[in-house]
């Protein structure tokens, strides 16, 4: 239940601007915390340069309270950029067979990362996805953004992912010494 100060702070954050008001969940009879969420990211398309990178270890997701995180493990790239491309598409095509691989969801995001998914000296795989499967061990049951989640294809050494998402919604991409980050906002 809102009392009525934690009514007057919402609303005086949502009228100076801050965006998205979210309520924190809290223990029963606890007060409730307003948390302000980031609406700046926009929906356009993000990339980076291709860099001297590693392979790709892992895809893993998140929850929190303003957006769904979809991370990238690259740990062998170091401190060099790993390079991408993170864009909403009408359609998930595989790369490159032109296959279309159906991804459930109001908006699909095309996800291409500049670290195969295999040892580039052995051709060893380094992350299990398989083109046209669902992503191994990610499980985004209870998630309020993502839907579905498909591996492309990992070829001439870029990762190929489609992110089933509610709706077309604002994304940011950061990169970690060791990882690409992509979060996606729950709302505008």
């Amino acid at each position: 239940m809102r009392t009525r100060r934690s009514m007057a702070v919402l609303a005086a954050l949502t009228v100076a601007g801050v965006g998205a008001v979210v309520a924190a969940p809290t223990p029963a009879g606890a007060a409730t915390a307003a948390v302000a969420c980031p609406t700046g990211w926009g929906s356009l398309p993000k990339t980076a340069a291709d860099a001297d990178t590693g392979s790709l270890t892992d895809i893993r997701t998140g929850q929190h309270d303003c957006y769904d995180r979809m991370v990238f493990d690259v740990p062998t790239a170091g401190t060099t950029p790993i390079g991408y491309t993170v864009h909403y598409v009408d359609a998930f095509i595989q790369d490159p067979s032109g296959i279309r691989i159906p991804v459930s969801g109001g908006a699909i995001l095309e996800i291409l990362v500049s670290a195969p998914s295999y040892d580039l000296e052995t051709g060893t795989a380094t992350y299990p996805g398989r083109g046209g499967q669902p992503l191994p061990g990610v499980n985004l049951t209870g998630y309020r953004t993502f839907r579905d989640a498909k591996f492309g294809a990992s070829f001439e050494g870029v990762t190929q992912v489609g992110l089933g998402v509610r709706a077309r919604l604002p994304f940011r991409v950061t990169q970690l010494s060791d990882r690409l980050v992509i979060d996606v906002a729950h709302t505008w």
